[in-house]
């Protein structure tokens, strides 16, 4: 990271310094002895008041850390003392180099402190954390925490907001913070102060009050990346980047495409204005390359595909984007013609590696429509693809040309259909994490079948349009899984079953280490710890609240710490410490100075 002066100090030490010094105003008629002896002994006074704020700001140089800004560079960067991106890095693997905590000491993590983050519910974010400061976001708002001791250090809410939804996470890039609101606005904030710098609508809510977003930003090189949700409510949806630093708007790429565009004929005349192509989840980039990766949503109306026969593109794909211009470099279709809502919206993971004796440039997706998926990144052809649940009734496998081999008859119905996996789909977008030492691909996996019945109901303006839905079928819980996947050829080496068949709430996710752990939530709100070669759990607390997020890694001052947003608190573990001396606080430091100089 680029260090930088610390100005703020500085200005407000010379500032304060001068201010004691400064010669009070005599009065008319001042003037004689006396006034001079009261004079002198002012000076005297003020001199020793401008020594103590000296060498307060001393101490306080010596105490904060340097201030440093997020330069393009850091981000490209594997994650250890900071994770600087929702995913770690700008590869989505989630793996840390950290290895403090290993499969040795785990046993011994502690909470180290808890942050209560105010009217909150089901918190989604991953932190980030950029040297020492942690940013956490909540609905509108963003906290920067003191990523040590938890402690506030400033809050930004905003206030004007039309929507209120969840929201996954802030970006950082130079001396900003990034985040979206609920309205669909990005907004970046001062690092140091949280004071707002720049506001940009860019979801278009005064037209369609549907439209909004909650995903966490992507920052690249001098760009910052967003998406839209909605694709459930008669949008069409887009990617747009942004110029980091003024905010003035540099492309747009819409995920359904227009008349006379590549992709437009299968759609078969269905309005692109209320087509879906959802972006709601943050994508990965490519530096070599200069590639955005990013995942689509589902069609709409969601499970009614008749209005709209063909294909469906760029629904349930990836579409690889040139990032200095948005245009398309190739895309490819998961689930093509969707009409069970399985968006592609888990985010895809880069990994450069051997594959089957060839080096390669991958891009993994364990989607979920319940395939995991390994394709060629430079191109976008599929090079493996292997069910990772057993409950899959829409499909046989995967043909050579990467199209699914469909089962027919499969398709939602009026009095209701069962089709595997569920509507939550064999994942999600909690997230997945990748172990280059293991080779293994760490998945929160769902096996789950549900009903799923379709209607012809027309689009309204102003209401959902999703063509009906799908239920549970009550005899038949669906079960969480921690799976471990060989990227290599798709089988799966170990599993975790978690205890309670509870599906429909709890949306937990992975992070990987070189201390050879994958940590994991599960859905009776425990944040766990498992040695990612053999699965064996090695740890686990009970946060006591459902979990809706995925757990990151950081250091501070040669400390690893652990952290995971569960319902309403931010919890950071670390290992255990015999108690030690209290730290003398900077009041403390400031008084005694005082007193030594008085003396």
């Amino acid at each position: 990271m680029k260090k930088i002066a610390f100005y703020g100090v500085w200005v407000s030490c010379a500032m304060w310094i001068k201010g004691r010094l400064r010669s009070p105003q005599r009065g008319r008629g001042a003037g004689g002895e006396g006034d001079r002896h009261v004079v002198v002994g002012g000076l005297v006074l003020r001199i020793q008041q401008a020594c103590s704020a000296f060498t307060l700001c001393l101490l306080l140089l010596a105490v904060l850390p340097s201030r440093a800004e997020v330069v393009f560079q850091d981000l490209l960067k594997m994650p250890a003392e900071n994770w600087l991106s929702y995913s770690g890095d700008l590869t989505a693997r989630r793996h840390s180099l950290l290895k403090q905590i290993n499969t040795t000491n785990v046993g011994s993590l502690v909470p180290q402190w808890v942050y209560h983050v105010k009217e909150s519910k089901r918190l989604q974010v991953t932190p980030v954390v950029a040297d020492g400061v942690m940013y956490v976001s909540h609905t509108n708002e963003v906290y920067a925490l003191d990523a040590r001791t938890g402690r506030e250090i400033w809050h930004y809410k905003h206030v004007q907001a039309k929507r209120h939804d969840g929201n996954r996470g802030v970006a950082v890039l130079g001396e900003r913070v990034f985040f979206v609101s609920s309205d669909a606005h990005l907004l970046a904030l001062h690092a140091k102060t949280g004071a707002l710098l720049w506001d940009r609508e860019y979801g278009g809510y005064e037209q369609n009050s549907q439209i909004s977003a909650t995903l966490a930003p992507l920052a690249i090189n001098g760009k910052v990346i967003v998406g839209v949700t909605g694709g459930d409510c008669g949008v069409r949806g887009f990617v747009d980047a942004y110029d980091a630093v003024t905010g003035k708007q540099l492309w747009r790429f819409y995920t359904i495409p227009g008349p006379g565009e590549p992709g437009f004929e299968s759609w078969g005349g269905h309005p692109i204005g209320i087509s879906g192509g959802g972006t709601w989840m943050t994508g990965t980039y490519d530096a070599s390359q200069n590639l955005l990766f990013w995942t689509v949503g589902n069609p709409g109306p969601d499970f009614y595909g008749e209005s709209r026969p063909g294909d469906n593109l760029y629904s349930d794909s990836v579409v690889a984007l040139d990032a200095d211009t948005g245009k398309l470099k190739w895309h490819y279709q998961f689930t093509p013609h969707d009409t069970h809502d399985w968006d592609a919206q888990e985010f895809p993971v880069l990994i450069d590696t051997i594959f089957q004796g060839k080096a390669r440039k991958l891009l993994v997706q364990a989607n979920r429509n319940g395939f995991f998926y390994v394709l060629d990144r430079t191109n976008g052809k599929v090079l493996a693809a292997k069910p990772f649940v057993k409950k899959m009734t829409w499909a046989r496998g995967i043909l050579p040309d990467g199209r699914p081999d469909v089962i027919p008859d499969m398709d939602p119905t009026p009095a209701g259909r069962i089709a595997c996996p569920g509507i939550k789909g064999a994942s999600n977008w909690f997230s997945p994490s990748y172990n280059p030492e293991t080779g293994l691909f760490y998945v929160i996996t769902i096996e789950q079948c549900d009903i799923y019945t379709t209607s012809a109901r027309p689009y309204k303006k102003g209401e959902c349009y999703d063509g009906t839905g799908a239920e549970a079928i009550p005899a038949e819980p669906g079960q969480f899984f921690l799976r471990a996947i060989d990227i290599q050829n798709g089988n799966i080496r170990w599993e975790i079953p978690m205890v309670v068949k509870d599906t429909m709430d709890p949306w937990p996710g992975t992070v990987s280490t070189a201390g050879g752990l994958v940590f994991f939530g599960d859905n009776e709100g425990y944040l766990s710890a498992a040695d990612a070669r053999t699965g064996k759990v090695l740890w686990h607390f009970n946060t006591g609240q459902m979990i809706t997020a995925s757990p990151m890694t950081y250091s501070v001052n040669g400390k690893q710490y652990v952290a995971l947003a569960s319902a309403t608190d931010v919890f950071s573990f670390g290992l255990f410490e015999p108690m030690r001396p209290a730290p003398v606080t900077l009041k403390e430091q400031y008084e005694g100075s005082e007193a030594k100089q008085g003396n």
